[in-house]
């Protein structure tokens, strides 16, 4: 039978470009290679595309599922189900027919693979993905890799993917692995060529070249936020593993091989270093915040519980550093391969005793980036701990982006005094707020002037830095500290408002979210007739438009990814005059948020409030 559309009923209309493949696999099998090939591809025909990474915490065996979704609304959601399956992981596979309905298109790996087809309306295609890897390839691992290009090269040839394309974008990724590319390149033509001469199309579902993605790049979240960091002039990075905020240090790394090499010598201007523990990891940032460099940490949700009494530490004494926290799902050790913005209480009020913290929350790819960069130059102007939290979604998913800029702004390192400026003064004094804005002069250690010297302390000091509990000198240095946080907002990124003076209901969202807070707006509009504003913050403490904001809406729905409505809660708390307009919609199951989670809870609170 020769591969053919004349098969599809005219009932069958074609759909192009907006539909979902979910490809259930095994970790550790190779499978997120072949997945991201198929992603970029498409990417590279001018598809707008979207690709969500679903994998266990162990390193191989469970099962993983990889979301592919292609949009011509340019939507980055995860859809509830998918249209398209690629069944290859005998595990879960119970669990993946439960999915299955009317019109759900399958691709199985048959033989392997036992998928009865008892869904009516489903369209069913069984193909030999293992069956023509171990024909064709000798090795017993090489067999297991490839049987994911071929399903790879199955799907290229039932929805139309240039195949030029594929073996580009196979090229590019294996460019220095040039011995792989052959291998990888005959598994897609055994897939491609086996749906050309056996399978009779009889879905509606094909993909076709378009324009959205021209002159975009692709990239994931952490390695944005390393190209931030380094273009932002971090100078030290202390780090431990963990997931999923490892590869961000990693990135820094690489990015720094050329970036941050001395002309010169050769060697790198930036000192990267494994610490043993997260606890280790944070003391060095802070010691070398204290000496003057650009310092920082990556980390995720049970790094910064286990640094909250340095970071008490920095807040106190006043040392700038900067803590990149990719949140994943706690708490405990939780589910450390899944999203969630489960750090957003944790972090603002991070240790004992009273302290605030300045929290800055990127939503895209141009944000991990611009945003994070921005962060040390807000961390040395206001002498404190600045926390960049992303999350995984954000952070190990790769996202289509426009071209990032290189960082030409100067450094901001904040009130610095120059050996000149001290040798006019008479005398120093470190914790003296001399400008009445909170944020007191610093010197760098080794600065040659006898002036420059000071304690740094992480116990009750006064004004000067000499030890003391006097009750008075305590509590000015906690006021003078609120004073410098409460007055750090026009450092911060602003929020993004989209006005609607329709609109009486407000949507507030963070980081992430915002991909379904866009979604589920369109479909409020379109489906229900309800107009919505829509504010994202993007910075802690809260900048006066969020307030203006509530006060102009009827009500507004609070949007995050966690269960106990943290960012619900801290609005309330600093905005108790519109508590009663403020609701939560606190959703976390692990996965990406989906839209409509969102519409549900409007429409919910909507009927509620008429």
């Amino acid at each position: 039978m020769l591969y053919t559309d004349l098969t599809m009923t005219a009932q069958q209309a074609k759909i192009i470009n907006n539909f979902s493949v979910k490809v259930a696999t095994t970790n550790g099998t190779g499978s997120q290679s072949a997945n991201n090939i198929f992603f970029k591809s498409l990417v590279r025909m001018g598809i707008h595309t979207s690709s969500k990474n679903l994998f266990p915490s162990n390193i191989q065996g469970l099962p993983t599922w990889f979301v592919i979704r292609a949009c011509p609304k340019e939507y980055n959601t995860m859809r509830q189900t998918a249209e398209v399956w690629v069944l290859v992981n005998r595990g879960s596979l119970e669990k993946d027919l439960k999915e299955i309905k009317k019109g759900t298109v399958v691709l199985y790996d048959s033989p392997g693979l036992e998928v009865p087809q008892t869904v009516e309306g489903a369209i069913y295609y069984p193909l030999p993905f293992s069956k023509l890897s171990r024909e064709n390839f000798d090795k017993p691992r090489l067999r297991t890799l490839l049987t994911n290009v071929v399903y790879v090269g199955c799907l290229a040839a039932l929805f139309h993917i240039d195949k030029k394309i594929i073996y580009e974008v196979i090229h590019d990724t294996f460019s220095e692995k040039p011995k792989v590319i052959d291998v990888n390149l005959k598994a897609i033509e055994l897939g491609y060529d086996y749906v050309q001469k056996n399978i009779q199309k009889k879905d509606p579902y094909s993909y076709k070249p378009d324009t959205k993605t021209l002159g975009k790049m692709v990239i994931e979240g952490n390695q944005a936020s390393a190209l931030g960091c380094v273009m932002g002039g971090a100078s030290v990075v202390a780090w431990y593993p963990i997931t999923p905020a490892s590869s961000l240090s990693e990135n820094i790394e690489k990015f720094s091989d050329t970036f941050r090499k001395d002309p010169k010598t050769g060697k790198r201007n930036i000192a990267i270093i494994q610490a043993e523990d997260e606890i280790a990891a944070i003391g060095m940032a802070i010691g070398a915040g204290w000496a003057g460099a650009r310092a920082m940490t990556g980390t995720s949700g049970p790094g910064i519980s286990l640094m909250n009494e340095f970071i008490g530490l920095a807040y106190y004494a006043e040392v700038p550093v900067v803590i990149c926290d990719v949140q994943r799902v706690g708490p405990s050790t939780g589910l450390p391969t899944r999203t969630q913005q489960g750090d957003i209480r944790l972090c603002a009020f991070a240790s004992h005793g009273d302290t605030r913290h300045i929290c800055l929350y990127p939503g895209t790819i141009e944000e991990a980036y611009e945003i994070t960069a921005l962060s040390f130059d807000i961390a040395e102007r206001l002498q404190t701990p600045v926390f960049v939290l992303t999350d995984l979604e954000l952070g190990m998913n790769l996202w289509t982006a426009t071209p990032l800029k290189y960082w030409e702004k100067p450094y901001d390192r904040g009130k610095v005094l120059s050996k000149e400026d001290l040798d006019k003064m008479k005398s120093f004094s470190r914790y003296l707020d001399s400008d009445g804005d909170g944020i007191c002069y610093r010197t760098f250690p080794g600065t040659p002037n006898p002036h420059a010297a000071y304690f740094t302390r992480g116990t009750g000091h006064n004004e000067h830095s000499a030890y003391t509990e006097d009750n008075e000198d305590y509590h000015r240095i906690m006021m003078r500290l609120k004073k410098k946080i409460d007055l750090s907002p026009k450092y911060l990124p602003k929020p993004i408002i989209e006005e609607n003076k329709k609109a009486k209901i407000g949507i507030i969202s963070i980081g992430t979210s915002h991909h379904a807070v866009v979604e589920a707006r369109d479909e409020l509009s379109s489906k229900h007739g309800i107009q919505t504003r829509y504010l994202r913050i993007r910075a802690f403490p809260f900048h006066e438009e969020v307030l203006t904001f509530i006060h102009q809406c009827e009500w507004v729905m609070v949007v995050e990814q966690n269960r106990d409505e943290q960012l619900t809660g801290i609005l309330r708390n600093d905005f108790t005059e519109v508590v009663s307009k403020i609701h939560a919609c606190a959703y976390s199951d692990g996965l990406p948020l989906r839209p409509s989670i969102v519409t549900d809870k409007i429409l919910e609170v909507n009927s509620r409030a008429n």
